[in-house]
């Protein structure tokens, strides 16, 4: 979608939470203030390393004598969502775009994140790999994109998007400060936000959802079950008289998604 050349955008923070991300972080920062800078976008960088072994620190340091960039290293710390409420707090504008730093994340998209946050009174946008125009590049396997499935159908009664899992988002300040007591665990704080903020117009934006440029994924078994333990807490929160029911059939679905890969593996489909 192309945005009207008269149209204003605000200034706006990007949180990028990172560990060992040190190789993607020259081409991330280039590629983000080239797009901010071509739609006249005032923005700030924020970098918020949980003590990373290898050389974060010397490679933001580096950067910042060519671009607003800074670091914030949490030491005895980790969490992806609680590093990104680290950034907020440390944010200096009131529009706020987070991203992961493995440019699976196209920087080129941020601009239109912040324009649609302007438009009809959108509270929340959710950068989208299923809504018309959006794709994932790349070869996933079948077990990650069974997995990526039954993680968006266990959100679904949560928020009624297609990518609700994304971490590529847009919020304004004031949501994050009126929210409900946030206490996020795992990998998925967009989510919470989403629902404690009490965001009733979301958007989705579509985006082309890359490849890992360097690095590893972070994503293991014990961050899978820190996301259901991280929805059970969210369907307490928004549902709190039917949430025996709800988390019932949460697990009815997690099992039927097992049984699945099971008669996958067994027999092929």
């Amino acid at each position: 979608m192309m945005r009207a050349m008269s149209e204003v955008l605000p200034a706006v923070s990007i949180v990028v939470p990172t560990y060992r991300e040190a190789g993607n972080l020259p081409t991330l920062t280039e590629r983000l203030f080239a797009a901010t800078t071509q739609a006249g976008i005032d923005a700030e960088l924020i970098v918020v390393d949980d003590d990373s072994p290898d050389d974060t620190e010397a490679v933001v340091q580096a950067l910042a004598e060519r671009f607003p960039i800074r670091l914030i290293v949490r030491r005895g710390e980790r969490g992806l969502s609680s590093a990104v409420l680290r950034g907020f707090d440390d944010a200096s504008h009131d529009t706020f775009v987070v991203m992961d730093a493995d440019l699976q994340h196209p920087p080129e998209a941020v601009p239109e994140l912040v324009a649609r946050l302007g438009r009809s009174g959108c509270d929340f946008v959710f950068g989208s790999r299923h809504v018309k125009g959006g794709r994932i590049e790349g070869d996933w396997s079948w077990f990650r994109r069974l997995n990526s499935w039954v993680a968006t159908a266990l959100a679904r009664p949560l928020a009624k998007l297609s990518d609700p899992m994304s971490g590529f988002f847009a919020l304004r300040r004031r949501t994050w400060e009126q929210a409900a007591s946030l206490d996020p665990i795992g990998y998925k704080i967009a989510l919470e936000l989403f629902i404690k903020g009490r965001c009733v117009n979301p958007a989705e934006v579509p985006i082309a959802f890359g490849t890992r440029l360097a690095g590893e994924s972070k994503l293991s078994v014990n961050e899978q079950l820190q996301y259901l333990r991280h929805l059970g807490r969210l369907y307490g929160f928004k549902y709190p008289i039917a949430t025996g029911v709800t988390v019932f059939l949460s697990v009815v679905v997690v099992g039927a998604g097992i049984l699945g890969v099971f008669r996958w593996l067994r027999f092929g489909w």
